[in-house]
């Protein structure tokens, strides 16, 4: 096995000054991967202080690995974390049987005791070794650098399988500072105290209003301006989100509410290949910025992500475990049609699962997201245009993509870690803006419209007219209204009524 030298650019990228591979980067180099390459990847420079600059972590020369499988398998599990994605390719690279001495030459090693937990693991074969001695045991996930589930203990290694998920989906995030302050500042509770001051019928009202903007708001995002009633129908799905776990079924009973007239759409999970982006205007030739999951791996994706929402025993933070499962389907993109929408249910159904949400409210995600619709873009890229070097392809007939590669790893793992950055920023934002937002508006409003109904009998679809008129026009009433439609009114009406909208209100206000 060749390990590389100091170099100044690696895979393209450029390294902050001249340094040598090391963990991830090294193995990538020597067993000539295709894989995603880690948003971060270590080296090791000569300076005696460690710098992190454009995606590079430079290491000082007293954390230089011995230039060897294990010294730099052992780097990685130290320094880097998990990636099951390229540890996989690695141990069906190597031989075995090099797996298996190394574990001879230190069978009580921490790391050794990893390594072969995880080749075991990834692999679902078992190495010709005997059972580890009775020695601590060591967790397969360092929970200082990422995170994980509960644990079973496995004598066979004395490794406590922490890993969140299956071999069949299990996705990690790495524990950031970011992530940490967020976990710190307890958003479930800080939801429920905004809640608990919100009288109960003025509550119903309001989650009825976020839920139907949530459900508006995620066509949106498709650049769909679909009619009310399916904005209605899928708003009562996201409502019940949460309620049952969730299962093959289901998936499909979800793609019928989402797509509302079935007759050019393929239903049910892709019988052929799909991805994300254009078709060049001569040609019709596809150009991918995303290419979904082989249709042929879609099964066996779709049963790990069903495990990992089944899991009794993965203790996931609720908005971590819920940024894993929904992106991790978008990535998979299972149908022809229906997928963003159903990614963003997944996150309502996770974080109502779990008991995040107050009872009774549903936090507007696809709001927050739309709001913040250039990041989330950016988000889904910060996986996708690492992946799509990996992915060989050819066009069809149609104008699709045939995928010719193995890549079903690279959806089962993946660092979901910006995208739990994401939707923590999302579920503040619902909690610290929308949802007071709109209670207060509904407060306004109610004190808006008792006071119309002391001064003047006017029906309800009059009345909600006429607040059209004032809030599109910063409280005024335009002498165009005043003309037409509320031409009855007198113009000490008028003023009281311009009044009393910005008593309710604020001066030019207008609320949610």
């Amino acid at each position: 096995m060749q390990f590389s030298g100091p170099v100044s650019v690696f895979h393209d990228r450029r390294l902050p000054e001249t340094a040598a591979p090391a963990g991830y980067a090294a193995l990538i180099h020597a067993c000539e991967l295709s894989v995603p390459l880690p948003r971060l990847l270590s080296a090791i420079g000569s300076r005696h202080r460690i710098i992190e600059q454009d995606g590079w972590r430079i290491y000082t020369p007293r954390h230089a690995p011995e230039a060897s499988l294990e010294g730099h398998l052992t780097f990685a599990l130290k320094y880097e974390g998990l990636d099951l994605a390229v540890l996989k390719r690695i141990f069906l690279d190597v031989k075995e049987g090099d797996i298996a001495e190394l574990v001879r030459q230190k069978p009580t090693g921490l790391y050794a005791r990893r390594i072969w937990f995880l080749y075991e693991w990834l692999l679902g074969r078992e190495l010709q070794l005997p059972s580890a001695d009775k020695v601590s045991y060591v967790d397969a996930v360092d929970t200082d650098l990422q995170f994980g589930g509960t644990g079973q203990n496995s004598t066979r290694y004395r490794v406590r399988n922490n890993l969140p998920g299956t071999p069949e989906f299990c996705p990690l995030v790495f524990r950031t500072s970011v992530l940490n302050e967020f976990i710190a500042q307890d958003w479930k509770e800080r939801a429920r105290a905004v809640v608990s001051e919100v009288p109960k019928d003025l509550l119903a009202r309001t989650a009825a209003f976020l839920l139907l903007k949530d459900s508006k708001s995620s066509y949106v995002i498709e650049g769909e301006r679909p009619p009310q009633d399916r904005i209605q129908r899928w708003g009562r799905a996201i409502g019940e989100a949460g309620r049952a776990p969730l299962d093959a079924q289901e998936f499909l009973r979800l793609q019928g509410i989402v797509i509302g007239d079935e007759r050019f759409v393929k239903m049910g999970f892709r019988q052929e290949g799909g991805f994300v982006g254009e078709h060049d205007r001569d040609t019709q030739r596809p150009i991918p910025d995303h290419i979904s999951a082989r249709h042929e791996d879609i099964a066996s994706l779709m049963a790990g992500l069903i495990a990992f929402d089944h899991s009794a025993e993965n203790d996931l933070d609720p908005v971590v475990a819920a940024a894993v499962l929904a992106f991790g389907f978008v990535y998979i993109h299972p149908f022809e049609d229906g997928n963003g929408r159903i990614h963003r249910y997944l996150m309502h159904h996770v974080l109502a699962r779990r008991g995040f949400n107050p009872p009774g409210l549903h936090f507007p995600v696809s709001s927050a997201i739309l709001d913040r619709i250039t990041e989330y873009k950016s988000v889904l890229e910060s996986y996708s245009s690492r992946l799509l070097p990996c992915v060989q392809w050819e066009a069809t007939q149609k104008g699709n993509v045939k995928v010719l590669n193995d890549t079903a790893d690279f959806y089962r793992f993946f660092d979901a870690t910006p995208h739990a950055e994401f939707l923590y920023e999302c579920v503040r934002q619902t909690i610290e803006q929308d949802l007071p937002n709109e209670t207060n508006f509904l407060r306004s409003f109610d004190a808006f419209r008792a006071g119309i109904e002391n001064m003047i009998d006017m029906p309800e679809r009059t009345l909600n007219n006429l607040f059209g008129f004032l809030r599109q026009n910063d409280g005024k009433l335009s002498k165009r209204a005043q003309e037409n439609e509320f031409t009855q009114l007198t113009r000490d009406e008028v003023q009281q009524i311009e009044a009393l909208y910005a008593e309710s209100f604020g001066e030019g206000g207008g609320g949610a």
